[in-house]
Order: C-alpha cells, then structure tokens, then sequence
C-alpha cells in the first residue's frame, strides 16, 4: 500500500464537483497516482502513515492541459518565423515559412526539439500534452522518461501545400499515403495506448481539413469512435484555407467538416485545432453560424493564441465562443511552449478583440486550460485538484519578485506569474520537478543540442525554400551586422 502525502499550503485550487475554488490554508493529500482529500486545513485529519510537506508560501494548483502542441519543430521557429509575413497568404506562415524550415530540418534537429520541448512543458507548468510530432515511438520515451503525460497523435493527410512562386498556394494529393498513414496510427494507439502506467495514450489527428479528403475524415471519424480515443483536426486557421474549402465545396470548412460527420452527434467528440476563422471574423466578414455550429456538435477548440498574435491575427473573441457553448481549451502550438503565456494572451486578446475588460477573464482562461482539456479528453480525473482525480498538482511560490502582492490567486496567475515562480510539478503522484530540478535533465546540454540543430537548419535553408534563398533573406535579421 502506498503511503500518504499531504501538502499543507498557504492556498489551494480545489474543485468542487462543479467549479474551482480558493481554498485559504488547504490541504491536497495524495496516494499513488490518486488525489485522496482536498479541502481547508482545519477539516482535515491526518491518516497514519502519511508525509505532511508544510508549505505556507505556496500555491497549489491542477496541473495544466495543453491540448495543442508541435513539439518536434516548434523551438526551430525561435527567430526565424517572427516579423514575418505576406497578406496573399493571409499572414500565415504555414505555406512559405514552414516548409522551408521543415524541409531543412535533420532528424537529429527534431530529437533536439522532441528532447528540449518535454523538459520546457514540464518547467512550465504541462502536466499533460496533446503532441502530434513526427516520431512517435520517440516522443512517447522521452515523455515518459521526464514523467510527462501525452496523448501522442501520428499524424496523417492525403495531400500537402506548397508554393512555388510565393504568390499561390497548391496541393499535391496522395490518397493512399493519407490512408497508409491512418493505418500506422491505429497501429501506434493499439501497440501503446495505456503504456507507461498511463501517461501515454493514443490520439488520431487528420491534421488538417484542407489537406485531408472526405474518405479519410470518415475512416479517421470511424477509428476514433472504435478505439475511444480523442480526436483532432486543424481547421479555420488561415485565410487561405477558408478560400480554399469555399471553392472547393461551397462551404465554410466549418460547415463541411458537419456535413460529413466529423461534427454533430454522429461524429466523434471532435476537437478543432485553433478554429480561428469562423465566417463571423472580421477578415472574413461574412454572414454565416461557425461558431454556433461548433457549440451545437459539442465541438472543443483549442485555442492557441501566441501562434497568432506574433502574426497580427486574433480569435473573435474567446468569450464568444463560450457564450456560444462551445468547449474551449489552450494549447500552445509553438515555441516558447508554455501555459502561462497562453492563457495571458488569450485573456488579454479576448478582452482586446471583445472591448470589454470583464469578459475573457483569468478563471476562464484558467478554467480552459485545466477543465477544459480534460473535457476534449474524456478525463473526469485530470485538470482539477479533487478525490479521486489524478495527482497532477503544481507548486508556485507566491512571496517571489512576480507574484508579489498575491491576492487573487488566478489574477495573479494569469496576469503576472513567470515560469520560474512554479518550484515543484507533480504528474500522476511522481515529483518530476523539484525546485526547479528535473532529475536527468540538463537545460545547458538540451540548450546547445538544440542550437546546433538550428545553425544546421539555417545554412540548409535554399534547399527547402521554393525560392533558394539564404535564411537572412527569407528571414531578415532585425538589426544589421556591425560594419555592413
């Protein structure tokens, strides 16, 4: 039998059954992997056998959710993808700047990422992932080597975009790679789902509706529902791709993923990777009921605000979405990889593109990023601090430079904490971090692993660029060298 700890801090995130709660002077017990009591010090008694950790000068919260990530790329974005743009692609960087980088990248470059990433998720507050990465079986150790939690999704498609003049964007169509690639995440999920004592599951994840064909959805659709795992598309995430569905079938990509059944009680409990441009968006401006369509079929949208903000682009508006009934959730999608800034950018856009301070607020984002993601993944056991939950329960010192004054717990979460505030993380009742410690890991190490991937990256850059230009072309620097 595993013995009992209990933290005793200063205040608590609990969860009621219903909502969170600012617990002051509250206790979070734990046994194994299991929550067993949460609740005000004065209400608790202490079992036999139990590790009591005082902690006064802390915060202890649920673990965050990230329900939107690419890991195995995303930290070779750092400085090149920025300042960036082109408005015939709508601002995205997805059919220029993506697949030079991509195309550049070595696979020791996405190991160095893979690598980097789980370290940085954990010291920032992930205590579960949603990873679609190239090299699954990879991915899935390093994450549980860490003590991470991940839903790995390998991911599959029937075509790819590209340009080959930067004006226009293509699409080279394989229909059997897509359904080879379905196949092999099947594969993955029936081999790995449930390994690792349960950090790891499965996902599928068609990775985008312009790329996948309707046959594709409906078998990707008819898989999830057989293996009861999550699933995950990308869709109203550029311009571009709005057009591209508008032309092709008459309908908003949110409209034609209902039609075929991804959506709607038929479908699987479908997640909408960033959903970003419903047809009531100002640089769509059309008439039209996205939004309500994803409320109605019980859709989540993981949100992922950062990835577009740095381009000038803002969902409209993230409380819109929950006043519509839509699930949302927050991912983080690229680098820096951390929840924190997540949910500070989708509460101050939210406030920013709804003009009203009192919506999009710290409890919702909070409430996103924890319950939220719990509800995409059918977990009624993650993103709360609750018996019978999993015990994933961060630490945050609340006396440090960023967090003083602390009053309001989720306001000065959201709003001020800074990565380095959060001092222990534990994953399924495993300390994986301690006081900013991750045993096995070596930042400096991973750090210069992941510079060298880059420096290979950059100088490869005209083999993958449509255009063969150098990477300070494509990407200029911001400033000049000294004596150009």
């Amino acid at each position: 039998m595993a013995k009992t700890t209990a933290v005793h801090a200063g205040h608590v995130i609990g969860f009621d059954g219903t909502q969170h709660r600012h617990i002051e002077d509250g206790v979070v017990s734990y046994e194994g992997d299991t929550i067993t009591w949460v609740g005000p010090y004065s209400e608790w008694t202490t079992p036999q056998d139990c590790e009591v950790i005082e902690a006064p000068g802390r915060l202890l919260t649920p673990g965050l959710i990230n329900l939107h990530a690419h890991i195995g790329g995303s930290p070779l974005d750092k400085s090149f993808i920025e300042d960036v743009g082109r408005r015939q692609f709508g601002m995205s960087g997805l059919f220029e700047m993506l697949p030079a980088r991509s195309g550049a990248q070595d696979d020791d470059g996405t190991r160095a990422c893979l690598d980097f990433s789980s370290a940085e998720l954990v010291m920032s507050g992930t205590t579960t992932v949603f990873s679609m990465d190239p090299m699954p079986e990879y991915n899935m150790e390093r994450a549980a080597e860490i003590g991470l939690r991940m839903y790995v999704a390998p991911t599959f498609r029937s075509g790819r975009w590209y340009t080959d003049d930067g004006r226009r964007v293509k699409y080279d169509w394989d229909e059997q790679a897509g359904l080879d690639g379905l196949a092999r995440a099947i594969e993955f999920i029936e081999k790995y789902d449930g390994a690792h004592d349960g950090l790891i599951r499965g996902m599928l994840c068609p990775m985008q509706v312009d790329t996948c064909t309707e046959d594709l959805f409906r078998r990707a659709s008819d898989a999830a529902r057989d293996l009861d795992v999550p699933i995950q598309t990308h869709a109203s995430q550029s311009v571009v791709e709005f057009r591209e569905m508008e032309q092709r079938h008459g309908r908003t990509p949110i409209e034609w993923l209902l039609d075929i059944g991804f959506l709607g009680p038929r479908g699987p409990k479908a997640i909408v990777g960033h959903g970003i441009f419903p047809n009531s968006h100002s640089w769509i401006n059309q008439l039209g009921n996205d939004i309500e369509i994803l409320g109605d079929a019980g859709a989540t949208v993981a949100h992922a605000p950062w990835v577009f903000a740095r381009r000038g682009i803002a969902l409209e508006s993230f409380a819109d979405y929950l006043d519509a009934g839509v699930n949302m959730a927050i991912g983080t999608d690229t680098a820096p990889q951390t929840m924190l800034e997540a949910m500070r950018w989708a509460a101050v856009l939210g406030k920013v593109t709804g003009r009203d301070a009192q919506r999009s607020t710290a409890a919702q984002v909070f409430t996103a990023a924890t319950i939220g993601g719990a509800t995409a993944l059918g977990r009624d056991d993650l993103g709360r601090l609750a018996a019978g939950a999993k015990a994933d329960i961060l630490s945050w010192d609340i006396g440090g430079t960023w967090m003083s004054p602390f009053r309001d717990p989720l306001k000065n979460l959201v709003y001020s904490a800074r990565e380095e505030d959060l001092k222990t993380v534990v994953i399924n009742g495993r300390t994986v971090m301690e006081e900013r410690s991750i045993p096995g890991v070596d930042m400096g190490e991973l750090g210069a692993a992941l510079q060298a991937s880059g420096e290979r990256l950059w100088e490869r850059i005209p083999q993958s660029d449509w255009g063969e230009r150098e990477v300070d072309e494509l990407s200029p620097p911001s400033l000049a060298r000294w004596g150009d």
